[in-house]
């Protein structure tokens, strides 16, 4: 059994009624050309499925048709465009349903499949031209069923609610593909520090991390890449990335690929003349200092919450060290006051998704971490040009470190533990041209 059907299986088990899943639709970029395909995680994962015009049905109350495949029908004229269809016979021989119509036939096969079940697990308001046909369905099958025995949806639920809790435990598989991103982005960050000098531009460096991957297998970028020097890296979420390095600057890297539809996201900060400054050394050790407890704190059990109340002290512990804020440290962790240095939360989960699916609270309590979970840890430092409150000399300095962690049975994993980030190690790397 491969991977998707496997996933399919446990998804059925669990699935108190008829699951209807759409694929991810086709973007125009303008007039007729098209952005660059991605199917939707949900859909993947279940599938393996990677083409448009697709939907999913996972039927277990069906005697015979527990995985129903809606997809193009073959056109071998299109195919000459746009390449080869799987059609309605490949999606029963290669991706595993057991029965397969063409997208076309959808409208009546809904009242098959949906009949009989009182809970639908679609997901309302993401494709509004398929929410009319699924409702129309419904309309139908409880008209029908006003004048006899049958049953018919009388409860809409989201699906992520079963379906992300299976995703946020990663099997053995998908930690592979998360393993092979974390590598493929060791090695677009370590050529990043050897390319970067003074004079050259942001996007010489994105170019370059943008090659790495693809030269090493992966689809993609998990997102676009934030390659900021100087100021530019107190901007969290910097994306023009064509300033020109200067002389004693430093380099914000965040910058992650996609491997098997599975996401990196990793940020290292280092100085583009290959050495820090004293100034610079320090404020880097109290961002890392942060980082490292953060790390230590991940075990079963933990919450995401606690390990921001880690990185947060030690964080702000270390700004009041060097004079970045003054005051008692619990009464500026009390009144935020922080946040001007350190406005983002600490982590997020990781997988298929750069920030992936999955709660963070039940019933109002933070959720507990559980093994084969994986999440970011990235406390940064960000002081703007124009903050007057920060002596001047540190004004314009922006510092971030990321690395992905897998919750274990007995505490963690860093994912991306091959990516330099000790200060030494990292002068080293950027010296190792």
């Amino acid at each position: 059994m491969n991977v998707f059907a496997e996933r399919r299986r446990q998804l059925l088990e669990r699935l108190p009624g008829v699951l209807v899943l759409p694929a991810a639709p086709e973007l125009i970029r303008n007039n007729s050309v098209h952005h660059e395909y991605r199917q939707d995680s949900d859909f993947h994962y279940l599938t393996g499925f990677g083409e448009p015009e697709a939907v999913l049905v996972l039927a277990p109350k069906h005697p015979e048709h527990k995985v129903v495949l809606f997809v193009r029908k073959r056109d071998p004229e299109r195919e000459k465009y746009d390449g080869s269809r799987a059609g309605v016979e490949g999606a029963k021989a290669d991706y595993g349903a057991d029965a397969a119509f063409t997208i076309d036939e959808l409208d009546d096969k809904l009242l098959e499949y949906m009949e009989g079940n009182r809970r639908l697990y679609y997901r309302l308001g993401q494709h509004r031209s398929l929410d009319e046909r699924v409702l129309r369905a419904r309309e139908l099958i409880r008209l029908k069923g006003t004048r006899t025995k049958k049953t018919w949806p009388t409860e809409i639920v989201e699906p992520g609610d079963v379906l992300h809790e299976m995703r946020a435990s990663k099997s053995e598989a998908e930690l592979g593909w998360m393993r092979r991103a974390a590598a493929i982005t060791r090695d677009a960050h370590l050529g990043a520090m050897r390319l970067a000098a003074p004079g050259r531009y942001e996007y010489e460096v994105e170019a370059l991390i943008r090659e790495v991957f693809r030269k090493n297998g992966a689809e993609r970028t998990a997102y676009q890449p934030i390659v900021g020097s100087g100021a530019n890296a107190t901007i969290l979420h910097y994306h023009a990335n064509r300033k020109r390095l200067g002389e004693g600057e430093l380099l914000l890297i965040d910058a992650g690929c996609e491997y098997e539809y599975y996401a990196s996201d990793v940020t290292r900060t280092f100085p583009v003349s290959g050495t820090f400054s004293p100034l610079q050394r320090r404020l880097y050790e109290v961002v890392l200092a942060a980082q490292l407890a953060a790390i230590a704190s991940v075990k079963p059990g933990t919450t995401v919450d606690a390990i921001h109340d880690i990185t947060v002290r030690t964080l702000v512990s270390g700004l009041v060290r060097e004079g970045l804020l003054s005051g008692d440290v619990n009464e500026i962790i009390e009144k935020e006051t922080y946040k001007r240095l350190y406005p983002h939360r600490t982590s997020h989960w990781l997988g298929m998704d750069v920030h992936d699916v999955g709660h963070y609270y039940r019933d109002g309590e933070a959720r507990l971490l559980e093994p084969g979970m994986v999440l970011t840890i990235e406390p940064g430092l960000y002081v703007a040009p124009d903050d007057e409150k920060a002596p001047a000399e540190c004004r314009g300095i922006g510092i971030r470190i990321e690395d992905d962690i897998l919750v274990t049975a007995t505490g963690y994993e860093v994912l991306t533990a091959d990516i330099p980030k000790a200060p030494d190690e990292v002068e080293r790397a950027c010296r190792d041209a």
